[in-house]
């Protein structure tokens, strides 16, 4: 998971990511990346690059399948990461990668929603792979954490402040089949599904790691206030009897397949 774009300009990162706090905040993450790994079947000797590789967690597992692992993201501080881990792992917007049919396959675990050139991107990864290579992703779909959401965009309005252009690329199975298809994949299977989520941090966590977007411009103080008030909005709902939070996740899984003629 990583962000590979600011939230007006595709290509830079301005999300303020530290490698500490997301590795408490979003551990999550990169665990319910199995079932999407699972779907890519890493096998010994293939090239794959993970798109969006963050700390490296995932890549690491990958890379256990005999796989050669090449991991991108745009935070120099995720990529420090995975190099810690012995990922080999390149700072690169996604939006302009420069691999050309280096690849058996890209994967990608929770990053592609944080790319809105989306045809920028799913063009790079047709480029980076070889004739007849496999995209396989797990990224938000449409409706993801809208709750949340909301909730923060309430927030906002309710503190007095302007609410920011909305960060994220979520769309529906129709929509990014098309896409896939347009730049000459074929989709072998794409679905999308509801998945709420457990934070292991409760929502002040989820919200530290990724509500930024939201927050830019505000001071401390002010950044603390909205996140009372969403946190008080969301308790009725995403905070049962027992104290644990979730988060209203919709996950969207492909499984495409670039055409060789």
């Amino acid at each position: 998971m990583s962000a590979f774009d600011s939230f007006d300009t595709p290509g830079t990162d301005a999300h303020p990511w530290n490698a500490h706090d997301y590795a408490i905040d979003a551990g999550f993450v990169p665990v319910l990346g199995g079932a999407v790994a699972r779907l890519l079947d890493p096998q010994r000797g293939e090239r794959i690059l993970d798109l969006g590789c963050g700390d490296g967690v995932l890549s690491f597992d990958l890379a256990l399948s005999g796989a050669h692992i090449t991991g991108v993201d745009a935070s120099p501080e995720l990529v420090g990461g995975a190099r810690a881990r012995g990922i080999e792992a390149h700072v690169m917007d996604a939006h302009a990668m420069t691999f050309d049919r280096q690849f058996d396959a890209v994967f990608s675990n929770a990053a592609l929603h944080w790319m809105r050139g989306a045809d920028q991107v799913i063009a790079g990864v047709a480029r980076a792979l070889k004739p007849g290579g496999r995209f396989v992703a797990e990224m938000g779909g449409h409706g993801n954490v809208v709750a949340i959401t909301s909730a923060l965009q309430a927030a906002l309005c309710s503190n007095g402040h302007a609410v920011p252009a909305f960060p994220w690329y979520f769309p529906t199975a129709d929509d990014y089949a098309d896409r896939l298809r347009a730049h000459g994949f074929q989709v072998r299977y794409i679905e999308s599904q509801v998945r709420p989520t457990a934070l292991p941090t409760g929502m002040r966590g989820w919200l530290r790691t990724f509500a930024p977007p939201f927050l830019a411009g505000l001071d401390a103080t002010q950044r603390q206030h909205v996140i009372g008030a969403a946190v008080a909005l969301l308790e009725p709902t995403q905070c049962d009897g027992r104290g644990q939070w979730t988060a209203d996740y919709v996950r969207l899984r492909f499984d495409a397949r670039l055409r060789t003629v």
